[in-house]
């Protein structure tokens, strides 16, 4: 029986695919630090994007971008800095997005929200 972390990573998988489909480019899969992780560092044009991908078999207890709260979105900020610190990405445009895989199987469902967050952890705008 596959864990949760085992269907967190199918789950990353898919997204990879669907992102690249879309354009981007991955640069790095699961940068960790003792302060947070970024699932997906990518590219979209010239934007460096950190793509949290959140995955829920159904929406019986909520949506999957639901799942990203204040407090993992500063982790995600957290290991985001890091990355960009050590690629000398400081000071590229960057944005924090959430990738909802919604459902399972042969058929998930995908729903990007760009910008979802920003450096503060919070809703931008």
């Amino acid at each position: 029986m596959p864990t949760t972390r085992d269907k967190g990573r199918d789950a990353e998988r898919l997204a990879e695919a669907w992102l690249v489909h879309r354009g981007y480019v991955i640069l790095d899969r699961n940068h960790a630090t003792r302060s947070g992780e970024v699932d997906l560092v990518c590219r979209d044009g010239r934007v460096l994007c950190f793509v949290e991908v959140r995955s829920r078999a159904g929406r019986g207890h909520g949506a999957p971008e639901e799942t990203v709260d204040r407090r993992k979105a500063l982790r995600v900020v957290a290991a985001a800095t890091d990355w960009a610190r050590r690629h000398g990405s400081m000071d590229d445009d960057i944005r924090f997005d959430v990738l909802a895989v919604n459902g399972s199987g042969d058929a998930p469902g995908f729903e990007l929200f760009q910008g979802a967050f920003d450096s503060s952890g919070g809703s931008p705008g």
